[in-house]
């Protein structure tokens, strides 16, 4: 099973897809069988049935899930991530997408797929223009390569969501009913963005520059749930490949 083809789509309705295809291919040129994936847009239910995993990119959310009740996706998609269970990653308005709550939805609400027992909040940093970018640690991916520490992600936050709130409580473990996977946290963003390092720089060189507020307990901005991985903010935007590697990775070890 280890050796067949495995077929990673992108859905690809609307957002950043094209941008997300390109940071695959990259990354695939890091796995040790680069052969090993095909990557391909997914618009309809029969091409999201030959795919072995997903990518949900950054978009806008409440389109996002109109145009995928209008393709006849938001039963397949729900098959796909929840019954499956095959490896999908949402980014930004993915996130929201495969949440199982949001807070701050435009008046009616909106459709969901779910299988991230969390609740996220839309737009937690505000309009377009708040949009940032900033060095995040991430421990999943802090390996040390020859002593090194390596380096923080450029994260890129675009009217991003955070996790408000985690709907898995670990009380209760002897309660009769399906046991789910927890909800692991791979990743925060200290105080207000605390950790955007041009702004200080800039704060430094301008006095007029308000340096970003470093208080608060930060905010959920990349989070697992078994097979379902999300992050708030856009790793396709940047060219830095390091999740999607990391992602490839986890496919393959899903599969072993």
């Amino acid at each position: 099973m280890g050796a067949d083809k495995v077929t990673v789509g992108v859905l690809a309705l609307q957002g950043g897809f094209a941008e997300h295809l390109t940071s695959l291919r990259k990354a695939a040129a890091h796995i040790p069988s680069p052969d090993l994936f095909g990557f391909v847009e997914v618009r309809t239910p029969d091409q999201l049935a030959r795919c072995d995993a997903l990518v949900i990119p950054g978009g806008e959310s409440t389109t996002l899930s109109l145009v995928a009740a209008q393709s006849g996706l938001l039963e397949p998609l729900r098959q796909f991530v929840k019954v499956s269970k095959k490896p999908t990653w949402g980014t930004c308005a993915g996130l929201i997408f495969l949440s199982e709550e949001a807070s701050a939805t435009k008046r009616g609400g909106q459709e969901l797929v779910g299988g991230l027992d969390v609740k996220v909040h839309r737009n937690h940093f505000g309009r377009q223009i708040e949009s940032f970018v900033t060095d995040l640690d991430l421990p999943f991916l802090s390996q040390k390569v020859d002593g090194v520490k390596v380096i923080p992600f450029p994260a890129v936050f675009i009217r991003a969501p955070v996790v408000d709130q985690l709907l898995v409580s670990d009380e209760g473990e002897n309660i009769i009913q399906t046991p789910k996977e927890k909800v692991e946290v791979l990743a925060i963003l200290p105080g207000r963005h605390a950790s955007n390092q041009k702004a200080a720089v800039a704060a430094a060189v301008d006095e007029g520059a308000r340096p970003l507020s470093t208080k608060g307990a930060g905010d959920i901005v990349a989070l697992r749930q078994g097979n379902v991985f999300g992050t708030s903010f856009h790793p396709e935007l940047t060219d830095d490949v390091r999740i999607h590697v990391w992602w490839l990775a986890q496919i393959i070890k899903s599969r072993q």
